[in-house]
């Protein structure tokens, strides 16, 4: 792993079983548009629809992904959420975020959002991702959108979506005159670019600016466990090093979960869990395993060797047999 921080959890417990800096604030890129679509799609129905206006296209950043829509049409919101989940695209997330009650309105909800899902890394600045002063997040924010996102079927499906067509024109009604294809810019979707398809791939989002480098949140399912990573700028590689750190991650965490213990939880203390989820369980009194337990704890320790400052380590089995029965898990700082 190159990635200056990352994070692997599991979903339906919230419990991280990895982790690598995790609190370190850096820039978001698109990742962030998870926390955006976490605000704005409960008020954003997909069977909407919507006449663009110049001025809410007025301020998309010259340079930036863009999905390719064009004042004076009427879409439908739905369209224009793929625009935001597959082409990453800057102009949908300005024509939302106008809906929504405006660019500044918005972020200050995605800023409280935040705050409520216990995510206290993140400063949004720019709803969209973009490289503005100030705006970052983390690993383990990140992984606390797209864990949220993944409990609301509209965003799971969005996020999950490889290819789909976007209207060109439109009518009236939002309906396309024509249409164009667009294609999920996260490669362990599509399986492109010589990256392969992840097995089990849920999607979440991909990103990239040249201050963020390459950040990703990805998410997959096998054998009825749910897996979620976060890999923020790999330091080593080209454009593929992030999903195939990301790869790599996964597939340790399908390999390690159930044979080692959490070192913290996405799940904020004194508050419930998104819908459809759990919290953490409280520690119980474990007995010896096998070796194969050993072998997977030493693989994690070192794993986490250089993890988050503060975080709880893996506990070793003689301060598993000293804890007293119910004792909580440690919850990242």
């Amino acid at each position: 792993m190159s990635a200056l921080s990352w994070l692997v959890a599991d979903v339906r417990t919230g419990e991280v079983l990895a982790a690598h800096d995790a609190h370190r604030r850096l820039p978001p890129a698109s990742a962030l548009k998870t926390l955006f679509a976490l605000t704005a799609l409960p008020h954003l129905s997909g069977s909407g629809r919507h006449t663009v206006t110049e001025a809410e296209l007025d301020e998309v950043p010259e340079g930036s992904s863009v999905v390719g829509v064009s004042a004076d049409h009427t879409y439908r919101v739905a369209d224009l959420w793929r625009g935001v989940f597959l082409s990453s695209g800057n102009d949908a997330v300005h024509v939302l975020a106008e809906m929504n009650g405006g660019w500044e309105a918005t972020a200050a909800q995605m800023q409280a959002k935040a705050r409520v899902l216990g995510a206290r890394d993140t400063t949004v600045v720019s709803p969209d991702g973009y490289d503005a002063d100030g705006q970052a997040s983390s690993a383990y924010d990140l992984a606390v959108f797209g864990r949220t996102g993944l409990a609301d079927p509209a965003f799971a499906e969005y996020a999950a979506t490889a290819d789909a067509r976007f209207p060109g024109g439109t009518r009236g009604d939002g309906s396309p005159t024509w249409t164009y294809g667009i294609e999920n810019t996260n490669r362990l979707v599509t399986g492109e670019d010589g990256v392969g398809r992840y097995p089990g791939i849920l999607g979440v989002k991909n990103g990239y600016t040249s201050r963020a480098g390459y950040t990703l949140i990805a998410a997959a399912r096998r054998g009825g466990r749910t897996l979620l990573v976060t890999v923020m700028n790999p330091q080593r590689g080209d454009g593929n090093a992030v999903y195939e750190e990301a790869w790599s991650l996964l597939d340790w965490g399908f390999a390690a979960a159930g044979r080692v213990d959490p070192v913290g939880s996405l799940v904020p203390p004194a508050s419930p869990a998104p819908p459809g989820f759990v919290t953490a369980r409280a520690a119980q009194p474990a007995r010896p395993r096998t070796s194969t337990r050993t072998a997977y704890a030493v693989s994690a320790v070192l794993l986490v060797a250089t993890s988050l400052a503060g975080a709880a380590v893996l506990r070793s089995r003689r301060s598993r047999r000293s804890r007293r029965p119910g004792a909580p898990h440690a919850r990242l700082p």
